[in-house]
């Protein structure tokens, strides 16, 4: 028995700029991203919010490619970092990822950084900012 993964539903019509029927008529696309079903981006967004250590949201990042080839990268934001918004969260732009995940991951990094402000902490200092205080 040969079964394929459910994919993510389509957008309504004209609300979506993800490219969904372009990647799956583009024959030897990486397809990987439609993977994420509404219930299994709910999952992950769990995850991203009860994230415990810097490792550990490194290790999703990971996953994350490796999975959906979703490439994200966490920095601190150019001006100063007052508050988790200071933390730039950027995605490499990639056909089939919905323009609603994007700022949904963003803001669930966001929240489990407010809840462990260590972690925010030791990204800054990975980044050299807090330069060894």
């Amino acid at each position: 028995m040969n079964s394929q993964p459910p994919l993510r539903q389509p957008c309504p019509p004209g609300t979506c700029t993800c490219s969904r029927d372009a990647l799956l008529e583009t024959p030897g696309a990486d397809m990987r991203i439609l993977r994420l079903t509404l219930h299994e981006e709910r999952r992950l967004l769990e995850r991203l919010e009860n994230v415990q250590s810097l490792a550990d949201l490194e290790r999703l990042q990971q996953r994350m490619f490796e999975q959906l080839g979703i490439r994200m990268d966490i920095a601190p934001g150019h001006n100063e970092v007052r508050s988790m918004r200071g933390i730039a969260i950027d995605f490499a732009d990639q056909p089939g990822l919905c323009r609603k995940t994007r700022p949904a991951l963003a803001a669930a990094i966001r929240r489990g950084l407010a809840k462990h402000p260590e972690i925010a902490w030791r990204l800054l200092d990975a980044h050299d900012l807090l330069g060894g205080i």
